[in-house]
């Protein structure tokens, strides 16, 4: 889904007042992606795997929702050894049949022969018809299950069934008494506590707990489920504090229920001191600190060290010390302008320097802080793997700009031993340590680079081998770390790097190298498979000629360099996009000869794009114009029918005739002027076809600094104002002249707005100083005074006058 910016329209012969008008193709990028949303190369799962649902994460409560170990797994492993059956069985029949099985089951008496072949062939079913306890415990689950799993509409809630849950809880009870084997006791105990604690008794449930799950010897993961429980009924019976400990005991204990009892620790709201004092080992209060540092979005040393000290050989430790690393990250990596992530660039406080140099040497004390913690964990060698702290140590060195320091760090570290998390990180921290020169804009040997680059491809192609339902799944991928570190290293340091080096062409392959996740690709499309930066930098850097040299650097896929491997993704996809984006970089510099030659090799029926009025109804959804007609006002824009709208390549035909007739019919050559100023004039930023040299039109471009090559014609008029001085110079005619005056002014205008330096939030401010300059500089501009001056008795001065408001007030004097 796109969002768009605020349309907010400044009238463009200078009534600072706000129109609303057409929202057209206002693309900003798609929605924020929770896994996404700032630079990163620390691999959060870089400690292993076991606690990555509760990486940092700012933008989400939790990481992930789904638990590491899935409980299901557990529970049908424990059925599995105690029946000598096989585990996949177990979970087929207790967790993944159908209704229609389902209700066979509910018949089963223990004769396997009664159900279907492909049950009777299923080892936990044989067993629970030799075990006619364990069937008896099955059966009975099975009826407790509809109480326990009522699903909750918010709009239409259905009350429990709290007297035949009770009911159950009682029977469960006696059947616990009654039974022999431990392995069923437990587990009807557990029934008997459920029931009880579901149905509001929490008293009773409490009491099912101490009485026979408290003492019960059984290793068991029901333990750590009715623990679960009851920390709920301590916390319904008025002890917040004691449930916030008993829950960070399930945490610790059951990785199966972990996200559920991180949850509930919170819903407790318990001071961290108040779930402590009921700690009592050093492992329960390292649990506690644990969820602490886990719950906390902000810079945390505290939880890091209190964990450290009360348990140092807890991967606890790995896990807190990489969400650190991630929250600098976050603070100090700082996008490239080519490949914006963060929404917050756009709200940058950019004129505070001395809060942002606070807040940075802020940042930066927090990083000393995290390094010598991951020195400490090097150095004490009590942490199961050590060379974390070494390598955490060289990545905060390279993010503080300590390059030879970070090198002197992995220097320590052999990758050949070490696990394989860790030696992809040293492979990547490597990989940024030597593209610092890259960086800086340096020159520098882009081959020595080659095998990295062939390498995190391999990485990342790994993680997207499949496409689910003929969809690239690129939302929500918290898992595909190596995907995002690939972009990032082509788009936040190679691509600037060499935009830096004045090779815009090879920034342009690195940015779509980035954004290449897959082997194959999207309807063999150019720009279907970019991202918005990257769609984003084509069509606003490229030119005429990088755009010859990427044609010649497609030429030179098939080397084994890094060229070579930036480019082979160009020849896999369509040329229509390529050649159509070409003749549109001639179109913004006025080479309509060249133009027509790229448009001509387009395919047979290529549909240009056209802007949408996204106010209108489908009908009326598409705009249309033609530069060509002759406007008074920019505002309303005037658009026409489909039937009567102009290509960019009829545009070119066009232009290109008239440029020809400027020199072979000298007699005409005033006018043939200023029909080409008109049109170059209707495709700037104000005009009717602005979709003829720009691919997006937002109504803040008005008041932005002119950035790109053709914004000289898109935001200045500059090519309109030399050809409307051409063709004045050309004609003795006095009314011509006047036209000619007018749309100077108008030309005369747009360089006045965006000399300005004025955003579109202080327009308002009368009292601010550019804005009086802004006004003045209107109210003096010269062609207005000398259209006045010598074209007041002409007959397009009388028609101009009446039509438009600001050269009414010009004239009046107000």
């Amino acid at each position: 889904m796109k969002t768009f910016k605020k349309l907010s329209l400044i009238f463009s012969v200078f009534l600072l007042t706000f129109f609303g008008e057409i929202a057209v193709n206002i693309a900003c990028g798609g929605e924020v992606d929770p896994y996404d949303y700032y630079i990163s190369y620390f691999h959060n799962n870089v400690q292993g795997d076991e606690y990555t649902p509760f990486a940092f994460n700012q933008m989400a409560y939790l990481n992930s929702e789904e638990n590491i170990v899935s409980e299901p797994e557990i529970n049908s492993a424990e059925w599995a050894k105690h029946l000598d059956v096989k585990p996949e069985d177990v979970q087929k029949i207790m967790y993944n049949v159908d209704s229609a099985t389902n209700i066979k089951l509910n018949h089963f008496d223990g004769e396997v022969s009664s159900l279907p072949d492909s049950l009777q062939k299923n080892t936990f079913i044989q067993a629970l018809g030799k075990n006619k306890n364990a069937l008896k415990y099955y059966d009975f689950a099975k009826s407790t299950e509809p109480f326990a799993n009522v699903n909750f509409d918010l709009w239409d809630p259905k009350p429990r069934d709290t007297t035949a849950m009770s009911d159950l809880a009682t029977v469960a009870l006696k059947l616990t008494a009654a039974e022999k084997d431990n392995f069923l006791k437990i587990r009807y105990a557990y029934q008997a506590e459920r029931m009880f604690h579901y149905a509001g008794l929490h008293t009773e449930s409490k009491n099912v707990y101490d009485q026979f799950i408290k003492t019960n010897k059984t290793k068991s993961a029901v333990k750590g489920w009715a623990l679960a429980l009851y920390a709920g009924s301590i916390r319904r019976l008025g002890n917040p504090e004691e449930s916030a400990f008993l829950f960070s005991k399930v945490f610790t204990t059951n990785p199966e229920r972990r996200i559920q009892a991180y949850k509930n620790y919170y819903y407790n709201s318990a001071p961290v001191n108040g779930a402590l004092k009921y700690a009592k080992t050093n492992d329960e209060k390292a649990s506690i600190w644990a969820i602490n540092g886990f719950g906390n979005p902000d810079f945390n040393i505290e939880s890091l060290t209190k964990v450290y000290q009360y348990e140092p050989k807890s991967q606890l430790n790995g896990a807190l010390l990489v969400r650190e690393v991630n929250k600098l990250e976050q603070a100090l990596i700082k996008d490239s302008d080519l490949a914006k992530i963060s929404y917050q660039y756009y709200f940058d406080n950019s004129e505070n320097s001395k809060y942002r140099d606070s807040v940075k040497n802020l940042n930066l004390k927090q990083l000393h802080q995290v390094k010598d913690f991951a020195l400490k964990l090097a150095s004490e060698n009590k942490y199961p793997q050590p060379e974390l702290g070494t390598l955490t140590a060289a990545y905060l060195s390279w993010m503080e700009n300590k390059d030879l320091e970070a090198a002197d760090y992995l220097a320590k570290l052999n990758p050949n031993k070490l696990p394989e998390k860790l030696r992809d990180q040293y492979r990547i921290t490597d990989l940024l340590i030597k593209a610092k020169n890259i960086k800086k804009g340096n020159l520098f040997n882009e081959n020595d680079l080659l095998p990295a680059l062939k390498w995190l491809d391999e990485k990342r192609f790994a993680e997207n081998k499949t496409v689910r339902n003929g969809q690239y799944d690129d939302w929500g991928s918290e898992d595909k770390r190596f995907t995002k570190t690939t972009r990032n290293f082509y788009q936040q340091i190679l691509a600037p790097a060499y935009l830096k080096m004045g090779d815009t062409a090879k920034a342009a392959l690195a940015m779509v190298k980035g954004d290449l996740s897959y082997n194959l690709m999207k309807n063999n499309s150019l720009f279907d498979n970019m991202s918005y930066p990257s769609t984003s930098f084509w069509r606003q850097y490229l030119s005429p000629k990088s755009m010859q040299a990427l044609a010649n650097y497609k030429t030179k896929a098939n080397g084994n360099d890094v060229v070579a491997l930036l480019a082979k993704a160009l020849n896999k996809l369509s040329d229509d996009e390529f050649y159509e984006l070409w003749g549109t970089t001639y179109l913004r510099t006025h080479q309509y000869g060249k133009a027509v030659q790229m448009f001509a090799k387009l395919s047979p029926g290529y549909n240009y794009s056209s802007p949408t009025n996204w106010y209108a109804d489908d009908a009326n959804g598409k705009l249309y114009s033609n530069p060509f007609i002759q406007t008074l006002n920019d505002y309303p824009k005037k658009y026409v029918v489909a039937k009567a709208s102009v290509t960019k390549k009829a545009f070119a035909v066009e232009m290109l005739r008239l440029q020809k007739l400027t020199i072979s019919d000298k007699k005409n050559a005033a006018l043939y002027y200023y029909k080409m100023a008109n049109a170059v004039y209707q495709t700037g930023y104000f005009g009717n076809s602005w979709f003829l040299i720009s691919y997006d039109w937002s109504s803040y471009d008005n008041s932005s600094a002119a950035k790109f090559g053709y914004d000289v014609d898109y935001k200045k008029a500059q090519t309109a104002k030399a050809w409307y001085l051409k063709a004045r110079a050309l004609s003795t005619n006095a009314d011509f002249k006047a036209k000619c005056t007018f749309m100077l002014a108008k030309c005369a205008q747009k360089q006045i707005i965006l000399n300005s330096g004025l955003n579109s939030f202080s327009y308002w401010d009368k009292k601010d100083v550019k804005y009086k300059n802004f006004i003045n500089a209107n109210y003096n501009n010269p062609y207005f005074k000398e259209l006045k001056l010598k074209y007041s008795k002409t007959p397009f001065y009388q028609v101009a006058a009446g039509e438009c408001s600001y050269l009414g007030d010009f004239i009046a004097g107000k």
